[in-house]
């Protein structure tokens, strides 16, 4: 199990990696995140939007209503520009602590 701490950490990159990829709507990108994980990271609704809120609000995000076919109206949510920079750092900040995990649990070598 994924801890809270690291799910809260990781909620942005995600959302703003999902939308890099085209224009999304809410519960297909709680389907996306727990398809890509493998099961291992499941958002709710509860959880996702007001996220979707803070980051419309920081102009990470832009949102629209559509309407998809014969079903309800549904918002849309696409990346800014602001957002791919943000999406951009973010990715060298992970990469960076991705490296210094990997290096620290490599096996220490034996000194003779």
């Amino acid at each position: 199990m994924i801890s809270k701490t690291l799910m809260a950490a990781s909620t942005r990159p995600i959302i703003l990696a999902i939308l890099s990829r085209g224009e999304d709507y809410g519960y297909s990108i709680i389907q996306k995140v727990k398809d890509i994980s493998g099961g291992h990271l499941k958002w709710t609704d509860g959880m996702l939007y007001p996220v979707l809120q803070r980051m419309e609000m920081d102009n990470l995000i832009a949102s629209k209503w559509k309407l998809s076919g014969e079903s309800r109206p549904r918002r849309y949510y696409t990346i800014t520009d602001k957002g791919r920079k943000e999406l951009a750092s973010e990715l060298v900040s992970w990469r960076s602590v991705w490296q210094a995990l990997v290096r620290l649990t490599k096996p220490i070598p034996v000194q003779d």
